[in-house]
């Protein structure tokens, strides 16, 4: 096995309504899952290969709970990686070189049924965890916009989150709005719904805890 370890941000709008059930190991809002979610890595290496400053996109749809599978999974990864940085990106996404069942995307690799050939594009990201804030962009692909959940009386910031000791993917995530579009092989029209932010902290173990 490959040692990596990969540290950022993430922002992931899903069609769930806020809270997200999965979160709580509950069956999604609608019935189906259908999420995009944004990475910013700032630090990173897959063996000695360094991956910080790299971003990928991760477009996901399931027909019902996640773990019922027959998933589609679509991945844009940033132009500016070299091609031994794609590969090793694509590998830690497929859930390769990790420990079974300890980051969301070994556990995620389980459930698809088709994973569909990725694309290379440059990537704009900007996410403020702290603020619930997010804007991404991949031209012809995908739009997202993340903002604070507001009070429906008063307009002000709500603020909460979601504190998962135990979890394969974050400690501790904002909880936010978001409204997204996605074009290619996985389109979706997201508006208003569960939106995340967190500091991320991921190695083939699972997720670093401080």
């Amino acid at each position: 096995m490959i040692n990596w370890e990969l540290k950022g941000v993430e922002f992931v709008n899903c069609n769930c309504d806020y809270g997200c059930p999965c979160q709580f190991s509950a069956l999604p809002t609608h019935g189906d899952c259908r999420a995009i979610a944004a990475y910013r890595f700032d630090e990173g290496h897959f063996g000695e290969i360094d991956l910080g400053g790299l971003n990928v996109i991760g477009m996901f749809s399931w027909p019902k709970a996640i773990h019922e599978g027959d998933g589609r999974a679509f991945l844009i990864i940033d132009d500016r990686a070299s091609p031994e940085q794609r590969d090793a990106l694509l590998s830690i996404f497929s859930g390769e070189n990790t420990e079974p069942g300890k980051t969301i995307w070994n556990v995620f690799a389980a459930t698809y049924a088709e994973v569909l050939p990725p694309e290379v594009r440059p990537i704009h990201i900007e996410i403020d965890v702290e603020e619930r804030t997010g804007s991404v962009r991949v031209d012809g692909f995908v739009d997202m916009q993340g903002e604070p959940i507001r009070n429906p009386v008063t307009g002000e910031k709500h603020r909460a989150r979601i504190d998962l000791p135990e979890g394969f993917e974050y400690s501790l995530a904002e909880m936010g709005s978001g409204s997204s579009t996605s074009r290619g092989p996985i389109p979706m029209t997201l508006e208003n719904s569960y939106g995340q932010f967190a500091h991320i902290h991921l190695s083939n173990r699972g997720v670093v805890r401080a």
